[in-house]
C-alpha cells in the first residue's frame, strides 16, 4: 500500500498515471473557490492536462475554502502535497486511475484570511473561478436579485470588518490590485446555473456597490465573467470509493474521486489576463456558451431532478435503478423531447436526439453508484434554474407542462417526509422549514407550495400551470408514482 503523497509518487503502479511535470516549479495563476469532488473531476483535470504538456507551468491552481466543512479538504490535501487520485468509469465498466497534481497549494479562509486576499491580490493570479453552487451566489431566484440582507453579507460589510464571504475576498483582493495598479483577474464560474458567468457578475458588482460604490463600478467595468457550461457526473466520495482505490490500485487516498468517463466544458472566450491552453487538453472555447448551457441544464439538469422525487417516493435509491426501470426512462425521454427540447436553441455540432439517449445510457450506468439523494440537496435553488425556465418558456408557447407539472407534484409529496411504503425521507434544503410547512398546507390549501414566490416568483399564479399541478399531485396521491406515470404515459398515446 502506497501512502499518497509526493515522494511517494515513483513508486505508484505502472496502471496509474502520475504527473511528469515539475510540481515544485508551478505557479498559481488560477485561484479557485470550492475544491469539491466536481471542481477535482473537472477543472483541476483540465489544468492537470495542460501542466502535462510542459509549455507552461504558470497555471497551477490555488485551492480556497471558506465554509466549516472545508477544514477536512485543507488537512487531507496538506497530508498528500494537494494530490488525489481520479478514477473515471466507462458504462461497459472499465475504468482508468490518474493522480492529478494541478493542485499547488490550499488556503483555508478561516485560518488565515490575509493570506487569501494576498493571493488574489497577487500579479500572478490572473483567473479566479467559482464552485460554490447554485446557492452560494446569494442571487434571488425569483428577482435576480443580489440579497444584502444576508447575515454573513451584512458581517462582511461592516466597517473594518475582515472579509468571510466568496465575494467579500474577492471584492477586497479586487480592492488591492485597483490601488496597486495591477489589471483585474478573471471571475469564472463553473456552477450549473444559466448564465453563470452573468450571476456571478450580478453577485460580486453587487456586494462591492455596496461595500464602495466606486470599487464596484470599477469592477463591472473592467472584471471579465465569462460562461460556461461544464457537465461531468461527480458522485461524492465515500469509504467504498476510498476502499476501491485502495483495493483495484494500491494507494492510500483519504479524498479520492470517482467520475464517469464522459467530459464536456464549453467556455466563453473573455479573458482579461490570459487563460492556459484549454483548446488543446479537450475544452470547447466558444463566442456563445448558451445554447450549449440551456442544453445541459434543460436536459441533463433537469431530468436529475425530474427522475429524483419520483423515484425517491416509489423506493429508488440510485439513478441507474430508476433509468434501468421502462416506465421511468420513457417518462425521462418524453419529458425531455416533448417539453425541454423545444424550449432550447441549435446547439452547433449536436444531434439532440442523439444527446437525449446518451443522457440516458449515462444515467443508466452501473459504474457510477450515484444517489437520488445527491440530486435533491437544496432542491428549492435547483428547480427554478433548472427545471421551472421550461415551465415559463412552454406557457409562453403554448406547449405541454404535464411532465414538469408531475415533477414539481412529485417534489411536493416529497417534501411531506415519506416514501409511498412509509419509509422516513431527510429533507435537506436551505428553506427546509417553508418548504415542508407549504407542502403539509396542500391538504387544505391546494397549490400552497406554488405560493412560495422566492421559489416559484409570479409563476404560481399562471391558471394552467397551477390546475395541472394540482391534477398531478392528486394523481400521485391516489396512485402512486408509478400510476401516475402511466396515466401520463397513456394520456400521451
Amino acid at each position: 500500500m502506497v501512502r499518497l503523497n509526493s515522494s511517494t509518487l515513483s513508486t505508484i503502479g505502472q496502471t496509474v498515471a502520475v504527473p511528469h511535470y515539475n510540481r515544485t516549479a508551478i505557479t498559481t495563476g488560477i485561484v479557485h473557490f470550492g475544491v469539491g469532488a466536481f471542481h477535482r473531476s473537472h477543472e483541476a483535470m483540465f489544468v492537470d492536462r495542460s501542466l502535462s504538456a510542459g509549455v507552461d507551468l504558470t497555471w497551477g491552481i490555488c485551492g480556497v475554502g471558506v465554509l466549516a466543512s472545508d477544514k477536512k479538504m485543507r488537512d487531507v490535501l496538506a497530508d498528500q502535497d494537494n494530490l488525489y487520485t481520479l478514477v473515471v468509469k466507462h458504462p461497459g465498466g472499465a475504468a482508468e486511475a490518474r493522480v492529478v497534481g494541478s493542485i499547488a497549494e490550499y488556503l483555508f479562509a478561516p485560518d488565515d484570511p490575509e493570506a487569501v486576499i494576498a493571493k488574489l491580490a497577487h500579479p500572478q493570479t490572473r483567473i479566479v473561478s467559482l464552485t460554490v453552487t447554485e446557492g452560494g451566489y446569494n442571487v434571488n431566484d425569483a428577482t435576480g436579485e443580489f440579497d444584502g440582507t444576508n447575515p454573513a453579507v451584512l458581517d462582511d460589510l461592516k466597517d473594518g470588518a475582515v472579509p468571510a464571504t466568496v465575494f467579500g475576498l474577492i471584492t477586497e483582493g479586487l480592492r488591492r490590485r485597483r490601488e496597486a495598479g495591477i489589471p483585474p483577474f478573471t471571475v469564472m464560474s463553473c456552477d450549473n446555473i444559466q448564465g453563470n458567468g452573468h450571476v456571478a457578475r450580478q453577485a460580486l458588482t453587487s456586494y462591492a456597490l455596496l461595500k464602495d460604490p466606486s470599487l464596484g463600478e470599477w469592477i463591472a467595468a473592467n472584471v471579465s465573467f465569462p460562461n460556461s457550461m461544464v457537465d461531468r457526473i461527480t458522485p461524492a466520495t465515500t469509504d467504498a470509493s476510498r476502499a476501491e482505490v485502495s483495493s483495484a490500485y494500491g494507494i492510500d487516498d483519504e479524498w479520492p474521486v470517482v467520475s464517469e468517463a464522459f467530459e464536456q466544458w464549453v467556455l466563453e472566450d473573455a479573458f482579461t489576463l490570459g487563460r492556459p491552453d484549454l483548446e488543446s487538453v479537450g475544452v470547447q472555447v466558444v463566442a456563445d456558451v448558451e445554447p450549449y448551457e440551456l442544453m445541459k441544464l434543460r436536459l441533463l439538469n433537469a431530468s436529475h431532478q425530474a427522475m429524483s422525487y419520483l423515484g425517491m417516493l416509489a423506493g429508488y435509491e440510485y439513478v441507474h435503478e430508476v433509468c434501468q426501470a421502462p416506465l421511468f426512462r420513457q417518462f425521462l425521454l418524453d419529458y425531455m423531447t416533448l417539453e425541454a427540447t423545444p424550449t432550447l436553441q441549435p446547439v452547433p455540432g449536436i444531434d439532440l436526439e442523439a444527446y437525449r439517449h446518451e443522457l440516458i445510457a449515462r444515467f443508466s450506468s452501473t459504474a457510477i453508484a450515484d444517489t437520488l439523494a445527491r440530486q435533491v440537496v437544496d432542491a428549492s435553488e435547483r428547480i427554478p434554474k433548472f427545471l421551472l425556465p421550461v415551465v415559463r418558456a412552454q406557457l409562453a408557447s403554448g406547449g405541454p407542462i404535464e411532465h414538469c407539472a408531475l415533477v414539481i407534484a412529485a417534489w411536493s409529496v416529497y417534501l411531506e417526509g415519506s416514501t409511498e411504503s412509509g419509509a422516513p425521507i431527510v429533507v435537506t434544503d436551505v428553506r427546509k422549514d417553508v418548504l415542508t410547512k407549504a407542502a403539509h398546507a396542500e391538504a387544505t390549501s391546494p397549490g400552497a407550495l406554488l405560493d412560495l414566490t422566492d421559489v416559484f416568483g409570479d409563476l404560481g399564479t399562471d391558471a394552467r400551470f397551477r390546475a395541472a399541478y394540482r391534477e398531478a399531485r392528486a394523481t400521485l396521491l391516489a396512485d402512486g408514482s408509478v400510476g401516475a406515470l402511466r396515466a401520463l404515459a397513456l394520456a400521451r398515446d
